[in-house]
C-alpha cells in the first residue's frame, strides 16, 4: 500500500521552506538470476523539449536478464530504479487487448507557480511523492488551479514500504531502516516557514515498528499546529495492522482530515493489496477514526479498471458510507511495470463523471473522480470548496 502526505500553499510567494526528508535511494532487487529495474507510471516531464506542450502517461521497465528465455531491453527514458516484491504472475503482464487511450494524456508541467513550488521544495531538500513517482497531476497540482491554492505530496517514515501490494512501486523491505527521530520537528519547521495552508501527510507502511508509525505521523502533527496554529492537516494513512489505539492516537493530535484507501472492492482485495491489509480491518479503522473525535473528516479512495463491477463499486461506496465516510476519490489504475497487475479497462471520462454524480447522490460531500485523480489530488482545493460549499448551506438555511 503507498501512502503519501500533501501540502498546499497559498498563490503568495511562499516565506520560507520545509524540512528535509529522506530521498528515495534506488537499488536493485535480485530474484535468484533476475535483476529488474522499474519506473512507475509517469509522464516524461524532464525528458521533454521546453516547447513541448503535452506528454503521455507512460510505464516503462528495464531487465539486466532475461524472462523466459526473453532478453528484456530497458525502454528509452527508463530514469527511476527500485525493487519489486513479487514476480510475474496469473494477474500481472500487459493485455495487448487493453490500449491506453487518448484521455490518458496531461499537458507537460509548465508555469511560474510550477517553477516556484519545484525551486522551493528543492531548496529545502524536501522528498515529494509528486517527483519521486512522477505523478501525472504534478503540473496541475503545482500550479494550484483557479484557487491558488498548490498541493505537492512528501513521505514520512522512509522511502521503504513492509508491504508487497501489486499496484504499487514503492520499494519494499521486511526490514527498512529506521525512522529519523528529527523528521517531525525538521518537517514542521519547514513547513510553518514556507507558508502553507494546507498539508497532506502521507507514509510507506511501517509494520516493522510497534504502532506501525502512528506515534510519528502524530508528532510531526503536533509539531506542525504548534508553530501554525491555523494550517490544515490531512493524513493519509496505512491501516496500522487494525490496531485503533494507534488511530486514536494520530485522530486525537489536532489533524483535520483522517484518509485511509481501501483501494478496490472487496472481491478483488486479496489480488490486489498485501495479504496484511484487508477490505473489513480498512473500514474498521475509517470507522474508528470517525467515532474518536466529533466532527472528524474521513476520506477514502478506490483505484478502477482492475476488473470490478459496476455493482460491486456501488456495493463499495455504500459501505463507506455506511461508516460516514465524507470525501471520496476514484481514479484510474496505471500499471506501473508488467509485473504489476494487468490493466483490465480503460474506464472513460464519462463514466468518472457517472461515478463523480452517483457519490454525491449517496452522501459523499465530495466526490473528486477522473482518470488521473489520485488520492491527494488537489486536497487543498478540494477541502476549502467543500467547506465553502457547507458554509453557504448553512447561511441559505439560516
Amino acid at each position: 500500500m503507498i501512502i503519501h502526505s500533501s501540502l498546499s500553499i497559498s498563490n503568495q510567494s511562499p516565506s520560507s521552506s520545509h524540512s528535509p526528508l529522506p530521498f528515495v535511494k534506488l537499488r536493485n532487487f535480485s530474484n535468484h538470476s533476475l535483476r529488474f529495474r522499474r519506473s512507475i507510471s509517469v509522464i516524461r516531464c524532464e525528458a521533454l523539449d521546453s516547447s513541448s506542450s503535452e506528454v503521455a502517461v507512460q510505464s516503462s521497465y528495464s531487465s539486466s536478464s532475461s524472462v523466459g528465455g526473453r532478453v528484456m531491453e530497458p525502454q528509452e527514458g527508463s530514469s527511476k530504479a527500485g525493487p519489486y516484491p513479487g514476480g510475474m504472475g496469473p494477474h500481472t503482464g500487459r493485455d495487448p487487448s487493453v490500449k491506453k487511450p487518448g484521455w490518458l494524456r496531461q499537458r507537460a508541467p509548465q508555469g511560474e507557480k510550477f517553477q516556484e513550488v519545484k525551486d522551493s521544495l528543492s531548496r529545502l531538500n524536501l522528498n515529494t511523492v509528486c517527483e519521486e513517482a512522477q505523478c501525472p497531476n504534478i503540473g496541475e497540482c503545482w500550479n494550484g488551479g483557479g484557487d491558488g491554492i498548490a498541493t505537492a505530496t512528501i513521505m514520512l517514515l522512509g522511502d521503504t514500504c513492509t508491504r508487497g501490494c501489486r499496484f504499487c512501486a514503492v520499494k519494499t523491505s521486511r526490514n527498512p531502516a529506521p525512522p529519523d527521530p528529527m523528521e517531525p520537528l525538521n518537517t514542521a519547521k519547514a513547513i510553518a516557514s514556507w507558508g502553507v495552508d494546507y498539508i497532506v501527510l502521507t507514509s510507506v507502511d511501517r509494520d516493522d515498528i510497534p504502532d506501525g508509525g502512528s506515534g510519528h505521523f502524530a508528532q510531526t502533527v503536533k509539531a506542525m499546529k504548534e508553530l501554525k496554529p491555523e494550517i490544515m492537516v490531512e493524513c493519509l494513512t496505512s491501516d496500522f495492522r487494525g490496531d485503533l489505539k494507534a488511530v486514536e492516537t494520530l485522530v486525537h493530535s489536532g489533524l483535520d482530515v483522517f484518509a485511509h484507501n481501501i483501494e478496490t472492492v472487496k472481491r478483488l482485495q486479496r489480488i490486489v493489496r498485501d495479504p496484511r491489509a484487508g477490505y473489513d480491518q480498512s473500514l474498521a479503522v475509517l470507522k474508528h477514526a470517525k467515532h474518536s473525535k466529533e466532527g472528524m473528516i474521513t476520506k477514502s479512495s478506490i483505484m478502477l479498471g482492475l476488473g470490478e463491477s459496476d455493482d460491486e463499486l456501488k456495493e463499495a461506496l455504500a459501505d463507506l458510507r455506511a461508516i460516514d465516510v465524507d470525501i471520496l476519490t476514484l481514479g484510474q489504475y496505471l500499471q506501473p511495470t508488467p509485473l504489476h497487475l494487468t490493466v483490465k479497462e480503460y474506464v472513460t471520462p464519462e463514466k468518472f463523471a457517472f461515478w463523480k454524480e452517483y457519490g454525491e447522490s449517496i452522501g459523499f460531500r465530495y466526490v473528486a473522480s477522473g482518470p488521473l485523480v489520485r488520492s491527494s489530488y488537489r486536497a487543498g482545493e478540494l477541502f476549502v470548496q467543500t467547506m465553502v460549499r457547507e458554509r453557504v448551506k448553512s447561511s441559505t438555511a439560516n
